[in-house]
């Protein structure tokens, strides 16, 4: 069975990294796409050979043709539109963070379970070669002692897709700054390879000042056998002073990546092995080839459920202390 899509906020996140995939997978077609100016949704229907464009989110989830939603809104709105689309029976892809907050992401679940309908958060990483890859190696060390994380940017960063608007550090937009636009995919990751923390503390600030988001997170996770976690997040550096590292340490050697590069490595007897990776073009494709499979119910398994998304945003709450660890 052939799933048709619509997308809610055809942005330029889509117009690479995940909207094209939704044509290319088997049993998918992208059917219609929603922005608020007319115009533009009209530009990108016709440019990506989509049937049908709206101005109107609930529109297009009420429109018969339409049997599945991906929602790539800024997150400001995806609780509104997720719940709306659940409610209509339709299962959503919605992108990262999941939500606002962790009450947001709760009260998703909540309908998800109430109208018995599908949903799915857009963690991507968890279905690349690279990612697991790196899930296989970390096998190999021997007991894990500790992870250190890294990601130091510059305020303009080059990592982030650029907008006409910078919503994503307006906090009433995006929930944060910059640590909410790309740090969900670095705490997925770890819940990925460790399972769920048992322990949660962080700190934030605005050093810069350079808009209403804290620009500087740090916070220590703590995982079943005292493996500990330990992430600093920074986007005021200067560009020399830039760095994507996540390091793995473990009895018998470490696994080393960056969360944005394309290669992996694994050091161990003083011998370093690396695999190096080339990205799909359509970086969510793999994941939502996965999620195609789930939503037809050729499969049981979500690749990255509700109940995750809820974790992540619980962590980045604690660690920009919106609430209080327990």
């Amino acid at each position: 069975m052939s799933i048709k899509w619509g997308i809610i906020g055809c942005g330029d996140v889509t117009e690479i990294k995940s909207g094209p995939a939704f044509n290319k997978v088997e049993g998918s077609k992208l059917q219609a796409v929603m922005r608020r100016d007319t115009a533009k949704a009209e530009d990108y229907a016709k440019r990506h050979n989509v049937p049908k464009f709206y101005s109107d989110a609930i529109e297009l989830i009420e429109d018969p043709e339409v049997g599945a939603i991906y929602v790539a809104t800024p997150p400001a709105s995806h609780e509104q539109y997720t719940i709306a689309a659940l409610k209509a029976g339709k299962p959503v892809y919605v992108e990262k963070p999941m939500a606002m907050s962790e009450e947001g992401c709760l009260r998703m679940i909540e309908a998800s379970q109430k109208y018995s309908t599908k949903l799915t958060v857009a963690h991507y990483r968890r279905a690349l070669p690279m990612f697991n890859k790196v899930k296989e190696l970390i096998k190999e060390i021997g007991d894990i002692r500790f992870v250190s994380i890294q990601f130091l940017q510059p305020s303009k960063t080059e990592l982030v897709a650029s907008t006409e608007v910078n919503w994503r550090t307006n906090p009433e937009i995006s929930g944060g700054g910059l640590f909410h636009d790309m740090a969900p995919h670095h705490i997925d990751l770890m819940l990925y390879f460790f399972g769920d923390p048992v322990k949660i503390s962080g700190y934030s600030a605005n050093q810069a000042k350079l808009s209403g988001a804290d620009d500087i997170v740090s916070g220590e996770l703590v995982f079943a056998n005292d493996v500990i976690c330990k992430a600093l997040w920074c986007f005021n550096v200067s560009n020399e002073e830039s760095k994507d590292l996540c390091e793995i340490v473990g009895a018998k050697g470490k696994v080393c990546f960056p969360f944005h590069g394309n290669f992996c490595q694994i050091i161990t007897n003083g011998k370093t092995g690396t695999f190096n990776f080339i990205h799909p073009q359509h970086i969510q494709q793999p994941m939502i080839e996965q999620i195609i499979r789930y939503f037809n119910n050729d499969t049981d398994i979500n690749p990255c459920d509700a109940g995750e998304g809820a974790k992540v945003a619980r962590i980045m709450d604690i660690f920009t202390a919106r609430r209080t660890a327990k």
